[in-house]
């Protein structure tokens, strides 16, 4: 508990004591009402304050006023206990949902914890804290272990670890050395890191994810909307219809009927009305439900820009991906050595060397495959060949590398390869030596994402991608995806994101999955943009709706999760809470539901839609 809870809890036990000695004590009149005073004003003497300020300031009707009408009714009419057990137990409500707030902001205050307090600039030999917001792009800055990483930059000077757990949620570390770029945010585990500076603090990605998370709760969703205007309207209609059952029964039994008016009953059931109407559990809990549900994803790893996305996310039927860098990795790896004559490592090496001249991502591949330091040595009389390939002597030996133009250019017979991909044949020594396959191979995760979508009633995905027909269906085919489409420019995408749009139901939402740099067109036109958000990439906290900050597919199956956990939440609370006052009210008008009741209706109700909404927090491991 917080300084102002404790306050809160102190009171409540004070007036509970008070409240169960006086009613005890065998006094009545004037002695009793004023005994009576004393634990009701401790209890309640800030929601009287508040509701005197909402009448000054002609904001009348909320909750604070129906609380000090309906107390001070019953007190009126000598239900002193009641008067003071409905403030009482009220305020047991708005403790409960205090806390509730209050956990849910510690868990995205966990996420706040990532802004760096200083950056460290060296200065005559020794070091110098300065504010992050003060440092320049260019500068030199010292990150030591179990710093944060202040401002994005490029590692100029040693190698470390860094924890990027904050940022993605996930405990895996990242290893950097000179030349890697970092990000602010991280925390650096291991060496000391000097790092040039390619942001300024402002711009970088740790002032833009607190940005993101801060001004979440800004867009709100339409549930939210609708429990705003309900509450707007709802709450003075409660007070007309309180002050109708006070007058016009009385009214029209004394005038009417020739009865006894019976004015106490009518003014009691009146008040009772008023203490069951109070909208606080649908006001309270609807907004903290979906604020609890974007903390609980931002815990996971997945940013989500507003409310409103979050419902959007939780009707998503349909999911469009691009490719490259999305479901596979975007870098060219060699995937695989085939109809080789010699080992496996020698032709690799043979590759490599003869390449080594290349700064082309296929000879990169082929010298990360090989993964020992490159001799430029051992490679004379290297010839490139613009569009078949390089020839080269390796130690003295004739090695050729290329494509099938290549080895038909040299007069050697090569074998055919089945797979998709980048295929380099090998000669040796004037002799076919085998191929070797160089593609963009799959993420991780990204079969068991398809999956996990499918499990979790998407019902369709979809993949667009600029990359030749024979490499996307073959993707699409390993990943089990329903329907590709290739060779698409960006414009292309948006035209077939828009052809989809057509295509589903009314109620149903299309999201698509970019890597948030050149599929902005696409990540906007959606109804819902989700961004690979490459450890905060700018572009990608831009341009889409949901960020996932570690680039995992399988992420996205574990947002729409959330989302349509976070709004069953929502919806439950709406039912119940609507549901249990509409009973209590015609109970209440008919005179069978008494202020104890009352108090069940109005802070039990509250209470329990809390406890509930605070589960949006919870998010089971897929």
């Amino acid at each position: 508990m917080n300084k102002k809870q404790k306050k809160v809890f102190v009171r409540i036990i004070i007036t509970a004591v008070l409240m169960i000695v006086f009613s005890q004590l065998p006094i009545e009149g004037w002695l009793r009402l004023a005994l009576f005073l004393i634990p009701y004003l401790v209890i309640g003497y800030d929601i009287l304050k508040k509701a005197f300020k909402g009448i000054l300031n002609r904001q009348v009707f909320d909750e604070n006023f129906l609380m000090a009408v309906a107390t001070i009714g019953a007190i009126v009419l000598g239900s002193y206990t009641e008067g003071v057990a409905v403030m009482l137990f009220y305020q047991i409500g708005e403790l409960f949902q205090s806390y509730a707030v209050g956990k849910s902001r510690r868990n995205i205050s966990e996420l706040m914890d990532i802004r760096p307090d200083y950056a460290n600039i060296e200065r005559d030999g020794k070091l110098e804290k300065v504010d992050p917001d003060e440092v320049e792009i260019g500068t030199i800055i010292v990150v030591q272990p179990g710093e944060k990483v202040p401002i994005d930059g490029i590692v100029a000077e040693g190698s470390t670890t860094l924890n990027t757990s904050a940022l993605t949620g996930e405990s895996l570390p990242r290893e950097v050395t000179v030349g890697d770029e970092v990000v602010s945010g991280c925390i650096n585990m291991t060496g000391v890191l000097k790092i040039e500076t390619t942001k300024e603090f402002g711009e970088s990605t740790v002032s833009k994810i607190l940005d993101l998370v801060e001004n979440s709760s800004s867009k709100k969703s339409k549930s939210e909307n609708f429990i705003s205007k309900f509450a707007r309207y709802y709450t003075p209609a409660v007070c007309y219809g309180a002050l109708a059952l006070a007058v016009l029964p009385p009214v029209v039994r004394m005038l009417i009927l020739g009865l006894t008016p019976e004015w106490g009953d009518w003014i009691y059931r009146a008040l009772t009305f008023l203490v069951i109407s109070c909208p606080c559990a649908l006001v309270i809990s609807i907004p903290l439900s979906f604020f609890a549900g974007i903390g609980g994803a931002s815990r996971e790893g997945v940013l989500v820009k507003g409310s409103n996305y979050l419902e959007t996310l939780a009707q998503t039927k349909y999911v469009v991906f691009d490719k490259t860098g999305t479901m596979t990795q975007g870098v060219f790896e060699v995937s695989g050595v085939h109809h080789n004559k010699m080992e496996e490592e020698k032709l690799l090496e043979y590759a490599a060397l003869a390449e080594s001249a290349s700064s082309h991502p296929i000879s990169k591949s082929l010298q990360r495959a090989y993964g020992k330091a490159i001799d430029r040595s051992r490679v004379t009389d290297v010839e490139e060949i613009s569009g078949n390939g390089v020839t080269a002597k390796v130690d003295g030996v004739p090695v050729a590398a290329g494509n099938a133009k290549l080895m038909e250019r040299l007069g050697i017979d090569y074998q055919e390869c089945h797979h998709v991909g980048t295929i380099v044949h090998m000669a040796v020594n004037g002799e076919y030596a085998g191929h070797i396959l160089i593609s963009d191979i799959l993420k991780p995760n990204a079969k068991a994402a398809i999956q996990s979508l499918k499990h979790a009633g998407i019902t369709k995905t979809v993949m667009l991608t600029g990359d030749a027909k024979n490499v996307a269906e073959q993707v699409a085919k390993e990943l089990d995806i329903s329907e590709v489409y290739s060779e698409l420019l960006p414009a292309d995408k948006v035209t077939k994101v828009e052809e989809l749009l057509q295509q589903k139901g009314e109620k149903e939402k299309l999201a698509f999955v970019g890597d948030g740099i050149n599929d902005a067109p696409v990540l906007s036109r959606a109804d819902i943009g989700i961004a690979m958000g490459a450890l905060g990439s700018d572009a990608a906290i831009e341009a889409a709706d949901v960020v996932l900050m570690d680039d995992d597919p399988l992420k996205i199956a574990k947002a729409i999760k959330i989302s349509r956990k976070c709004l069953r939440i929502v919806y439950e609370n709406i039912y119940f809470a609507i549901g249990i006052k509409v009973l209590c009210l015609i109970l209440g008008a008919l005179g069978i539901a008494n202020m104890w009741l009352a108090i069940f209706a109005d802070v039990g109700v509250m209470v329990l839609a809390v406890l509930n909404a605070i589960r949006a927090l919870f998010v089971k491991k897929l």
